[in-house]
């Protein structure tokens, strides 16, 4: 989604994130929609939480003003467009005559306190202190998110529906997501080979040989019968001898190129001829292999749905969401922000929609 970098202007008026939100601010409307307004604090409020985010907590003190005035630039449009959306969502709420009641608003807030570790009151109120709010504020921000997730499936919940021929479309589309990779399951026993003391740490040929006749007899044992998990578990100097020396399942891919050439020679069952290794010698049993496979429609049925309905879900937001944008009246007081939105919502448009079964 292309990024937009607003003038000097605009980033002089948003530039803020070296120092916490003024404790004192002239209030500056930027912005009416359908008579709401949306103002200088409230954005910088939700830019400052953007640009954060997109920090993975580095230090905004730590940033240069061209740092910093970039990442509010960059940042503008994408919340200005959600701010504007988010507003017309509450007032489509408002109009279908949805609120938050007294006794909901506590069973809520009876949930978020217990899932927080927060039934003490003092602990309680000392959170909301921390994230700077009031039973109030904690009010209003729970009832504009339920009131945009009621809309949500009011407006767009009765056309996430799906036929059986739209899953089997959708599974037919996309077979990678529903295949399980080719996967390996070994058996190990490793015989370290210790460097000698008493030669100043150094490789020892006569360890390496000791190491290597271990090897060799932990082998043999196991060719003549006994158990590979018993025998890995009384020598082996691996971890893996708690479980018997096994190790996986995992993708093939992720073995190395050298151990694939022997596992793809070998039959389950089969064992491996000693292998040196940085720290000594190893063998492997190939204990399973599971082939590359699709799993069948049947076992993925509710997966299929899950991934439509929610490509459907944004593909018919975005339609409702257009809808809504064209019936409002927007007054902008700030002609570098409209600008900003509608570069926005003009590049939100222009992006592919899914198709058909999920296709392009």
């Amino acid at each position: 989604m292309k990024k937009i970098v607003t003038p000097a202007a605009l980033i002089g008026l948003l530039v803020f994130l070296s120092a916490s939100i003024r404790a004192e601010v002239i209030e500056q409307v930027l912005v009416k929609v359908n008579g709401d307004i949306i103002t200088k604090t409230e954005l910088e409020q939700r830019l400052t939480g953007a640009v954060r985010q997109s920090l993975n907590g580095r230090d905004p003190a730590s940033l240069t003003p061209e740092e910093r005035g970039k990442l509010v630039a960059d940042a503008t449009p994408e919340v200005l467009v959600g701010s504007i959306d988010e507003l017309l969502l509450l007032q489509r709420g408002r109009e279908l005559g949805l609120k938050l009641g007294d006794e909901q608003f506590r069973q809520v807030v009876n949930n978020i306190r217990k899932e927080q570790g927060l039934q003490d009151e003092e602990k309680f109120q000392a959170a909301l202190r921390q994230e700077n709010m009031t039973m109030e504020d904690l009010r209003k921000q729970l009832e504009r998110q339920m009131l945009i997730e009621q809309v949500q499936r009011q407006e767009v919940g009765s056309k996430l529906s799906i036929t059986e021929a739209e899953a089997r479309l959708y599974y037919e589309r996309h077979p990678q997501d529903f295949t399980d990779p080719a996967s390996i399951t070994l058996r190990e026993i490793f015989v370290e080979v210790p460097s000698d003391p008493k030669q100043g740490n150094a490789f020892s040929v006569e360890k390496d040989n000791e190491a290597k006749q271990k090897i060799e007899a932990l082998r043999a044992r196991v060719l003549k019968g006994e158990d590979f998990a018993a025998v890995a578990a009384e020598g082996s100097d691996s971890s893996s001898k708690a479980n018997g020396g096994l190790i996986g399942p995992f993708p093939r891919t992720d073995v190395s190129p050298q151990l694939q050439q022997i596992v793809d020679k070998m039959k389950v069952g089969e064992v491996t001829a000693p292998l040196r290794t940085q720290r000594g010698y190893q063998i492997f049993k190939l204990e399973a292999l599971t082939q590359q496979a699709v799993q069948p429609f049947d076992n993925v049925r509710d997966l299929i749905a899950d991934k439509v309905a929610a490509e459907r879900t944004r593909s018919e937001m975005r339609k409702f969401l257009t809808r809504l944008r064209s019936q409002a009246i927007i007054e902008w007081k700030n002609e570098e922000l409209k600008k900003a939105y509608d570069k926005q919502v003009a590049a939100d448009s222009a992006a592919p929609q899914p198709g058909p079964g999920g296709g392009k």
